[in-house]
């Protein structure tokens, strides 16, 4: 397996508009196990959200773009509520059948929109901190430049897309770890493919530019960072 370059050849079955809508529904659902492995999320959250948001001083809103089944945003709004933190989240993905799966994790706090990024900002929507996981690698070359401008002017305080580094012990580990979780899913093919479609940290930096800055939070992680522009 060659995984000196990206592969943005490949296709995802998810988002093939024709793949099976069960194995969809049960990957989305089972994304949350594999997020939680696997994430980094727990430390974004300590180190960069959580003093973000208490820096504020009053109730923040946030938005996760490409939110899919919704697993994230959820698990973020929870730790918020557990730490005292009063916040509104919006999750939007343009794909209905991810909402589908997301709405079932809608609370007082969490609700999930079909729309994209381009179109809140349309729409003269802002935020107070704007994030995604697992997004930038779905993107093709030419769009990665738009969706960094267009999530940078939706918020008023800091942007964060986290996503997968690609590398040949992630893509050993994951093909081996994900076993006990793939089956009536799509989480073993899509995931070897998301890893060998995704960036490393200087290719990232490269492809986003400035003023974006690129962290690795925990093990075959990328964290992209930049100040919003709203």
């Amino acid at each position: 397996m060659n995984l000196a370059v990206r592969d943005t050849a490949l296709q995802e079955l998810m988002d093939d508009p024709d793949c099976d809508p069960v194995a969809l529904a049960a990957t989305l659902r089972r994304f949350d196990l594999v997020n939680r492995a696997i994430g980094g999320w727990g430390r974004v959250w300590r180190r960069g959200i959580r003093p973000r948001l208490r820096d504020l001083g009053r109730p923040a809103r946030v938005l996760d773009v490409g939110s899919g089944g919704g697993d994230v945003v959820a698990r973020l709004a929870a730790w918020a509520m557990r730490d005292g933190l009063e916040v509104t989240w919006l999750g939007i993905d343009p794909d209905p059948r991810a909402l589908e799966v997301a709405r079932t994790r809608e609370s007082a706090t969490v609700s999930f929109a079909a729309t994209d990024a381009a179109g809140l900002r349309e729409a003269g929507e802002t935020f107070d901190l704007v994030l995604s996981n697992h997004v930038l690698h779905h993107l093709r070359a030419e769009e990665v430049a738009g969706f960094a401008d267009d999530t940078r002017a939706l918020s008023s305080g800091t942007v964060m897309h986290a996503d997968i580094e690609r590398g040949p012990l992630a893509y050993a580990l994951y093909g081996i770890g994900i076993t006990a979780l793939e089956r009536g899913t799509f989480l073993r093919t899509d995931g070897l493919r998301s890893i060998r479609r995704s960036y490393r940290a200087g290719e990232l930096e490269q492809a986003l530019g400035a003023p974006w800055r690129v962290a690795s939070p925990a093990p075959f992680r990328l964290l992209a960072v930049a100040d919003g522009d709203a």
